[in-house]
């Protein structure tokens, strides 16, 4: 994807995921490459795990942070569903980059209602899909949390902003108690990217 035109993202995903760092590093890595960006979330229920949605728009001249409908070059999902829920605002040849990760409602774990099987649906609306156990993989290197960081770096991937400015907007975004664990994640969502398209 090239930074020449404006870039449109959507993120989503559900409270405590991690869904506004993972913007706020893809924004911020946009500005250290000197691009204009401008972002909008929308909280939602975050505090109690409802949807989270951030979107990021940048390039050398943005005016507005809303990404309208079928316009999105790429759409990060945290969560299966959640990627299904927004799927309508990635353009028909756009990147999406979710996760295996399953947050089961209420109304699920209640008996209310059922959990789908996401995966046939992901493949049917998404004609690029990098399908990623993210949870897993950040597992693996000893920190749940920055699953969020290994779709981030799978994004990354695609998108033609250099390596050093991701790296910096980490530094710059994360916690040092947490920043190691964080790039980790990052550049094993870079090394996953190569696997799938």
């Amino acid at each position: 994807m090239s930074s020449e035109k404006t870039i449109s993202i959507v993120m989503a995903g559900v409270g405590g995921q991690g869904i506004l760092l993972a913007s706020e590093v893809t924004a911020r890595t946009a500005i250290l490459c000197g691009l204009q960006v401008k972002t909008n979330e929308v909280h939602g229920m975050a505090q109690r795990g409802g949807s989270v949605i951030a979107q990021i728009r940048f390039g050398t001249e943005v005016y507005s942070p809303l990404v309208a409908e079928g316009t999105a070059d790429a759409l990060l999902s945290l969560e299966a569903v959640e990627a299904l829920r927004f799927y309508s605002y990635l353009r028909p040849a756009g990147l999406a980059v979710v996760s295996r990760q399953r947050v089961i409602p209420v109304t699920v774990s209640s008996g209310g209602a059922a959990y789908p099987e996401p995966e046939p649906a992901l493949r049917e609306v998404f004609s690029r899909l990098l399908y990623l156990d993210a949870l897993a993989e950040a597992q693996k290197l000893g920190e749940p949390r920055a699953a969020n960081m290994v779709l981030v770096g799978a994004l990354a991937k695609h998108l033609s902003l250099p390596l050093e400015s991701w790296e910096e907007a980490l530094t710059q975004c994360v916690k040092a108690k947490a920043l190691e664990s964080n790039r980790n994640a990052f550049r094993r969502g870079l090394s996953l990217a190569d696997d799938f398209l």
